[in-house]
C-alpha cells in the first residue's frame, strides 16, 4: 500500500509547471479576435459613411458614373477586408489546432495511473524537450530551438514564432533602434491598455529615448517638437522624468551632472531591451524565468544542504580532494542556480557512526577517517580531511555528541 501511494501520479501538481502551455494560445487568440473586431468596425464605419454620401448625392442628381465609381471603391474596400479576414481566420485555425494538441498532451497525463508506468517516462521526455526548446528560445538560439522541435515532433507544443519575434525586437533595441519596438507597441496597444502601467512605461521610455537621441545629435527643434507630441501627454504619470527631459536641453551629451549623465548613457538601450522583454512576457502571461530553471529549482531545493555551498563543496574543483562528489548542487553547472534556493526539509538525519569534528570544524565518522589513513599510508597519529585534504594530528580531533 505504501509503494502504491509513493508511485501514484498526482497530475494536478505536475501541471503547475505547464500553465503557460495553454495561456499563450489563449492570449494570441484573443489578440486575433480584437484585430478582426478592429478591422470590421473601421471598415463598417467607412462603408456606411460612403454609402450614405453616395445615396444622398444620387438623390441630389449626381451623375451615375460617379455613383458607380463610389460603389466600386466600396467593393474594393470590402474585398480588401475579406482578404484580411481570411488571413486572420487561418491564423485562428492554427491557434485552435495548437490548443487542441496541447490539451491532448495534458489529458494524456491524467490517463497515466502511476509514476512507474512507461507512458509517464514518454510523457516526461516530451515535457523535457519542451523545456529545452523554451530555454533555447529565451537564450536567443531560435534556429537550434526550431531544429530540436522539428526533430522531436513538438512544433505545436512550443511557441517558436512568439519568442523569435521577441528576440528580434530585443536585438533591435540593443542596436539602438526604437522603430521595431514602437511598431510592436502600436500593434498590441489594445492589450497593453488593459495591463496596468505596461503601455505607459514601455512606450514612454521609447519616446524618451528618441528624444534623448535627437538632443544628442543637436536637433533641438526636432527634440522639442517630439517632446510636445509624444512625451508631454504622459505628464500625469511621468511628471518627474518629463522635468528631467526638459532640463536635458541645457546640458550637452558630455555632461557629468546627474541625472543627465545617466540619461545620455548608452546603457539605457540595455535597460530598454530588458523592459521590453518583461513587458512582452507579462502581456502574454509568460514566466519571467525559463521553465527549465523553475523545474530544476524544485529538484535542487529537495537536495540542497548547508554544505553544498561550502568553498570545499565541489570536489571536482578541488584537485587535492580525496573523494568524488556526485551531488548536483555541488556541480559547477548548477551551483550558482541553487545558491538562493531554500534548504531541503529532512525529517530524518543520516549521521556516520562515532562522529568526530576536525580542527577545521568539519564532521566525519571516526572509522571513515581511520580507513582513509590506512589507505593513503599516512604516518601513525595523523588524520586527513577527505574533502579539503588538510592533515591534522589525531589528538586534536574531538568527539561529537548529537542531542
Amino acid at each position: 500500500m505504501a509503494e502504491l501511494t509513493t508511485t501514484k501520479l498526482n497530475a494536478e501538481s505536475h501541471l503547475l509547471l505547464d500553465q503557460p502551455l495553454l495561456r499563450l494560445p489563449h492570449e494570441l487568440a484573443r489578440k486575433n479576435f480584437k484585430t478582426v473586431q478592429k478591422h470590421v468596425e473601421r471598415e463598417r464605419d467607412v462603408i456606411l459613411s460612403s454609402l450614405k454620401s453616395t445615396a444622398n448625392a444620387s438623390l441630389a442628381g449626381q451623375d451615375a458614373t460617379q455613383a458607380i465609381s463610389s460603389l466600386d471603391s466600396m467593393i474594393n474596400r470590402m474585398q480588401g477586408l475579406k482578404r484580411k479576414m481570411e488571413s486572420l481566420h487561418e491564423e485562428e485555425k492554427i491557434l485552435h489546432q495548437h490548443s487542441k494538441k496541447r490539451i491532448q498532451h495534458l489529458q494524456d497525463l491524467y490517463e497515466i495511473p502511476s509514476l512507474a508506468d512507461v507512458k509517464y517516462d514518454e510523457w516526461s521526455r516530451v515535457r523535457l524537450n519542451r523545456l529545452l526548446v523554451d530555454y533555447l528560445l529565451r537564450s536567443g538560439f531560435g534556429e537550434s530551438a526550431r531544429a530540436l522541435a522539428r526533430e522531436k515532433g513538438i512544433e505545436e507544443l512550443v511557441d517558436l514564432e512568439v519568442f523569435v519575434q521577441c528576440h528580434k525586437i530585443e536585438e533591435s533595441l540593443r542596436r539602438r533602434s526604437t522603430q521595431e519596438c514602437l511598431a510592436w507597441c502600436a500593434e498590441n496597444r489594445p492589450m497593453m491598455r488593459k495591463t496596468s502601467g505596461v503601455q505607459n512605461n514601455l512606450e514612454f521610455e521609447l519616446r524618451l529615448q528618441h528624444y534623448i537621441e535627437l538632443r544628442r545629435n543637436g536637433q533641438l527643434l526636432e527634440a522639442r517638437q517630439h517632446a510636445q507630441k509624444y512625451i508631454a501627454p504622459h505628464k500625469d504619470t511621468h511628471i518627474d522624468k518629463i522635468h528631467q527631459a526638459a532640463g536635458l536641453l541645457a546640458f550637452p551629451p558630455d555632461t557629468q551632472a546627474e541625472p543627465y549623465k545617466t540619461m545620455y548613457s548608452h546603457s539605457r538601450w540595455n535597460y530598454l531591451a530588458g523592459l521590453f522583454v518583461r513587458t512582452h512576457h507579462e502581456l502574454f502571461s509568460l514566466p519571467a524565468r525559463p521553465l527549465l530553471h523553475i523545474a530544476l529549482s524544485a529538484g535542487l531545493s529537495a537536495l540542497k544542504t548547508p554544505s553544498c555551498h561550502s568553498r570545499y563543496a565541489s570536489s571536482s574543483a578541488n584537485a587535492s580532494s580525496s573523494t568524488t562528489s556526485v551531488c548536483p548542487i555541488c556541480s559547477t553547472e548548477l551551483n550558482e542556480l541553487a545558491r538562493n534556493l531554500p534548504y531541503a526539509h529532512h525529517t530524518k538525519s543520516n549521521v556516520e557512526n562515532d562522529p568526530v569534528v576536525l580542527p577545521n570544524d568539519r564532521v566525519y565518522g571516526r572509522d571513515r577517517l581511520l580507513q582513509m589513513r590506512d589507505k593513503l599510508g599516512l604516518a601513525p597519529g595523523q588524520i586527513k580531511d577527505p574533502i579539503t585534504a588538510e592533515i591534522f594530528e589525531e589528538s586534536k580531533i574531538r568527539k561529537v555528541y548529537i542531542s
